[in-house]
């Protein structure tokens, strides 16, 4: 039970109305999870409005509603509490429900489209290295130290985000590092939330299909900086064009990153090989695990963060120079016989795709050639399609095109869409085979010794999405299993 004026504080409220209810049971946002005592929040989604489940709500026992607009029939024994916006107010409600977890840990943020879980994961793993008991937030898996919880969203619904946060409070976890997504921010999943910290990584093409306009985007993702308290840092890439403008009305200490320019935290890369980077890190050289320039900006961003936190920068740099990345990200795996180079990496955009083949470019020492699987994900945005697959054959020797996570809609149609991408002279390079083990297959059975075979596009996930069925379906486990039968 938590007192419902507690509960309310800070919320931005036009009305109430109803029986006064002095306290709740719990908050939920789905009609179906509601019991007794219950307070039910009905927002507006993206694909339903929670108002058209007010009366499931009564039914099935709330005793509180908090909503935009009041239902058409009032139920004499609820109260009904009218604000500005239904989402806003979940992400302050459960702050306050769950006893304002943030204000009890350093919450650290990362967005951007490229990068999030791979900087969210390498600050978790280096403070866990410093001693710390650290939490995560992530696309990957949701962490309280040793505990790992299963991830359904970059970042989870306003009430999911507190209670882990409650929940890594009461584990004593000091510090959490967490992905915030454009959707979150757009839909006020973290809102109420104080961040102790934010990092900015980049902003590409993505996303479309939901912002609608690059423009919406980039506000979204600007959003989380603007609300920022005095008392915060904030992180962001000087080398991305929209770095400057992600900082420029934010109220927290701006401090930035580069490998082109000089700032607080510059890095210069002196080799790039399957060994690993090779870095000077404001003037002091390491050698990471890491391979790649985009994770040379990864690592510049963890440090700068780590700096910014207070950490002694010798150590932060001996400890970072240990560690690994987040599954799925840039993982690469070699034929033992035939020393065929398989790597697998969650690249679904046109920059990350386009990033991943410049790092395996960079890899090759000789003739080596690069055969690339990659599909695009059924509803989502479709203006990205055709641009995946220029890239794709712009940087490959082969090309197979095939799905991802089709979801709805018919992969073969997915495909169409990226194979319009593909200019004349980079038709005899792709073949289109929808099913994607099948793909992964062909394109190891065309490798020889050495060559480079990627599989981009889903990285960690351990399923394929068809028809709103999750069938299993792990890329690395697929590819690992065509290195077999190759060897053989």
């Amino acid at each position: 039970m938590a007192s419902l004026q507690n509960i309310l504080y800070s919320v931005n409220i036009r009305s109430t109305t109803g029986k006064a209810v002095d306290a709740v049971n719990d908050l939920q946002i789905d009609s179906r999870k509601v019991n007794a005592g219950s307070c039910f929040i009905a927002i507006k989604g993206t694909n339903t409005d929670g108002h058209n489940y007010i009366d499931t709500a009564v039914t099935n026992g709330a005793s509180v509603i908090i909503c935009e607009a009041l239902p058409a029939n009032l139920n004499v024994g609820m109260m009904y509490v009218v604000v500005e916006n239904s989402a806003a107010a979940a992400g302050i409600m459960a702050h306050n429900f769950y006893r304002q977890p943030s204000h009890q840990i350093k919450l650290i943020g990362v967005t951007g489209t490229n990068g999030k879980t791979t900087v969210a994961t390498l600050l978790f793993k280096l403070y866990s290295s410093l001693g710390y008991k650290c939490g995560l937030i992530s696309t990957v898996q949701n962490q309280i130290a040793e505990e790992i919880l299963p991830s359904t969203h970059t970042t989870p619904d306003a009430i999911s985000v507190n209670e882990l946060l409650s929940k890594m409070v009461n584990a004593s976890c000091t510090h959490v590092f967490m992905e915030v997504s454009s959707h979150a921010l757009d839909q006020h999943r973290v809102a109420g939330l104080q961040f102790t910290g934010g990092i900015f990584t980049n902003i590409t093409h993505d996303h479309l299909d939901y912002h609608k306009t690059f423009d919406e985007y980039i506000k979204a993702k600007k959003k989380f900086f603007d609300q920022l308290s005095s008392s915060a840092i904030a992180i962001s890439n000087a080398d991305d064009k929209r770095g400057a403008v992600m900082l420029q009305n934010t109220k927290a200490k701006k401090y930035f990153y580069s490998l082109k320019t000089m700032t607080d935290f510059k890095g210069k890369i002196l080799e790039n090989s399957l060994r690993g980077l090779l870095m000077t890190i404001n003037e002091t050289e390491v050698h990471f695990k890491l391979i790649g320039i985009f994770n040379a900006y990864n690592l510049l961003a963890v440090y700068g963060a780590a700096v910014c936190l207070g950490e002694e920068k010798q150590i932060v740099l001996q400890v970072l120079s240990s560690l690994t990345g987040a599954e799925g990200r840039f993982d690469y795996m070699v034929s033992p016989k035939e020393k065929v180079i398989g790597i697998i990496d969650y690249a679904h955009t046109p920059d990350a795709l386009l990033n991943v083949l410049a790092a395996i470019k960079n890899l090759r020492q000789g003739e080596e050639k690069i055969f690339t699987v990659v599909g695009c994900g059924g509803d989502r945005d479709k203006t990205k399609r055709p641009i995946m697959a220029e890239v794709a054959c712009e940087h490959s020797d082969k090309i197979f095109f095939t799905s991802d996570n089709p979801r709805s809609e018919d992969p073969n149609e997915i495909i169409k869409d990226m194979e319009s991408g593909v200019n004349i002279t980079c038709r005899k390079k792709y073949i289109s085979i929808a099913d994607r083990k099948e793909a992964i297959k062909t394109a190891v059975s065309f490798s020889k010794r050495e060559d480079i075979v990627l599989v981009a596009g889903k990285g960690h996930e351990k399923y394929q999405e068809i028809k709103g069925i999750k069938y299993p379906f792990d890329d690395k486990a697929v590819l690992a299993e065509m290195f077999e039968l190759l060897d053989k």
